[in-house]
């Protein structure tokens, strides 16, 4: 049975890409998911939104409000949410903050 070769990528090669002023983020797809890195400045704000697939949220850095399916969960530095498939889902950085996401699609 073949499989698939792996692929080495590292962050320091990846494109910056500035969402807004307050939003930058770097992006790694797959053939069904994406990890994702974003910087969001204090007072940044992403709107309700969903997506197809689940979503994992690790806070590296910072503290955001997230609200997730009408429920609100502050997440901090070393926390990690779930956001499940298909769920609208925004968020607000009470701090400059960093966090890594892994979405599928």
């Amino acid at each position: 049975m073949p499989s698939a070769l792996p692929t080495l990528f590292r962050w320091s090669d990846i494109e910056l890409d500035k969402v807004t002023e307050m939003v930058s983020r770097k992006e790694i797809r797959g053939e069904h998911e994406s990890l994702v890195q974003t910087y969001f400045k204090k007072g940044a704000i992403v709107p309700v939104h969903q997506h197809g697939g689940a979503q994992w949220v690790y806070v590296l850095q910072g503290v955001l409000l997230m609200t997730i399916g009408g429920e609100v969960i502050t997440a901090r530095e070393g926390d990690v949410v779930h956001v499940p498939a298909g769920t609208a889902h925004q968020l607000e950085a009470l701090d400059d903050s960093f966090v890594l996401d892994i979405r599928r699609a």
